[in-house]
């Protein structure tokens, strides 16, 4: 079984929850690095949100 697996299983049923954490997570990077990498962060996030079933669109598209 592979992590994505593993985490899939762990956020069933909870896709707002697990759509926060991605938002969480890009936002600490793009302050870390000061937004430098601000296009790469947000790519990364759309590409997780759709591998975890979770394709809202994002509010604040740059």
């Amino acid at each position: 079984m592979s992590m994505l697996d593993k985490i899939k299983g762990m956020i069933k049923g909870h896709p707002d929850q697990a759509r926060q954490g991605v938002e969480k997570g890009g936002d600490f990077v793009d302050k870390r690095t000061g937004g430098k990498y601000g296009k790469q962060v947000d790519s990364a996030q759309k590409k997780l949100n759709d591998q975890l079933g979770d394709s809202h669109p994002r509010n604040d598209e740059r």
